[in-house]
């Protein structure tokens, strides 16, 4: 997906919601738990529920990969059921991977040829030659880490009262790497305050933004100090959207707290003129 056709699904569903399938097989509701795949069934419930709302999708892999053979089996059904039902979205694999040259190939080959994903998060921390196996892929993407929203992000991303910072670092040497239309990065919801600072650096790069809801990040923080002329921003919220409610009605409750966040993100988009 291109960063023209991203941007025309945020002005066509008037959103900029991705919402993050970390489906936790013991967090998922009971009344699943005899189906043959459970967590299949919850995603393509979630998913048929909010779908109207969300521009993304970003599965955790780590809940995936935790239960060996019989998660990445479910992980490939919830991708294949997006890309069959639902084409316009853009499909994230929330993996962090990064690795030597090699080791990151094939990386690259699992998430953007066997599973077809748009994009894949990446730990920059070895450098360019773990990160350009990723961006050789025609309209794949690459999302550096970069500003989490975690508190240990403070032990290396980020010292107050230094010009230093290691995040700071990691988007400006990486611009030498990629462009806009390649290249997105992940800044925490939770550091909102810094995304004015940031978009001096990179005023044209779509900005992943996790840390909404149950961690505390505030939307209007991120719309204030984050949005460009062309949005500019995918803001994540998982849990509370697809565990709001663990009874049958979990995905008619998924998708009332989704058309929430949808409508504050279509006041924004009013706001800033790009509706």
């Amino acid at each position: 997906m291109t960063a023209d056709e991203l941007f025309g699904n945020i002005l066509k569903k008037k959103s900029f919601l991705c919402i993050g399938l970390d489906s936790d097989i013991d967090k998922i509701p009971t009344v699943l738990l005899d189906k043959e795949d459970p967590v299949y069934e919850f995603n393509k419930a979630v998913i048929d529920a909010t779908n109207q709302y969300a521009v993304a999708y970003k599965p955790n892999i780590a809940f995936y990969e935790s239960r060996g053979a019989e998660g990445w089996i479910t992980l490939k059904r919830t991708v294949d059921y997006l890309h069959k039902n639902y084409p316009d979205i853009f499909l994230v694999a929330d993996a962090k991977r990064g690795d030597i040259g090699n080791t990151s190939n094939l990386y690259a080959k699992a998430f953007f040829e066997n599973m077809d994903f748009d994009a894949v998060t990446v730990a920059p921390y070895m450098g360019e030659d773990s990160v350009s196996p990723f961006l050789g892929y025609k309209d794949k993407w690459v999302i550096l880490l970069a500003l989490t929203s975690n508190k240990g992000a403070d032990d290396f991303q980020y010292h107050p009262g230094t010009e230093n910072s290691l995040y700071k670092l990691v988007i400006s040497k990486s611009q030498s790497w990629s462009d806009h239309n390649k290249m997105m990065y992940v800044v925490g919801a939770t550091r909102a305050e810094m995304l004015s600072e940031i978009r001096k650096t990179v005023p044209n790069h779509f900005l992943l933004i996790p840390g909404i809801g149950a961690q505390g990040g505030s939307l209007d923080e991120v719309v204030d100090h984050g949005m460009n002329d062309k949005c500019g921003l995918l803001v994540n919220s998982s849990r509370g959207i697809i565990f709001a409610d663990n009874t049958e009605k979990y995905a008619e409750v998924a998708a009332a707290k989704a058309a929430e966040l949808q409508e504050l993100m279509e006041g924004h988009l009013r706001e800033a003129g790009l509706l």
